[in-house]
């Protein structure tokens, strides 16, 4: 059976925001005295993950 592949579109705020909650985790396993490497290599893939410029398209809803 193949494995889905998810995808999470973020906007510089909510990268910041995830990358400083996952050096935090960090922090907390080093101090428990635990592997950290899967922190690791999830803070490796949200510096390495590629920009992707999206159109955002406002359908219905208010009219102002």
């Amino acid at each position: 059976m193949r494995e889905t592949t998810y995808y999470a579109y973020l906007d510089s705020h909510e990268r910041q925001i995830v990358l400083h909650s996952l050096v935090e985790l960090k922090n907390q396993l080093i101090q428990q005295g635990r592997y950290t490497n899967c922190v690791d290599e999830l803070i490796f893939k949200v510096i390495n993950a590629p920009v992707k410029k999206l159109k955002v398209r406002l359908t219905g809803g208010c009219d102002v």
